[in-house]
């Protein structure tokens, strides 16, 4: 789970330290991008698993995609991570 560490520091430091013509900091700074990425890559992960196919590699940028968008809307994957832990008690 280290990679997912790296992914969220990362996108952090994006954040913080914009590089020019970073994918990442072009959803960082385009929200409705964002959004609109976050729900592209859902519907083709559904595809993909019904379809059986690319499954893996859909759900891979889920994940990115959805990373970004609680980063570019503030919202911390530790606070996520705490509400999830909540509901197992």
């Amino acid at each position: 789970m280290n990679f997912l560490d790296d992914l969220i520091r990362v996108t952090r430091e994006r954040k913080k330290n914009p590089i020019e013509g970073s994918y990442t900091n072009k959803l960082l700074s385009d929200k409705s991008l964002s959004k609109a990425k976050v729900l592209e890559e859902i519907d083709e992960l559904i595809r993909a698993v019904e379809d059986n196919s690319n499954k893996i590699h859909e759900a891979a940028d889920v994940l990115y995609h959805l990373v970004v968008y609680l980063e570019a809307n503030n919202i911390r994957i530790e606070d996520v991570m705490q509400e999830l832990n909540k509901r197992r008690k």
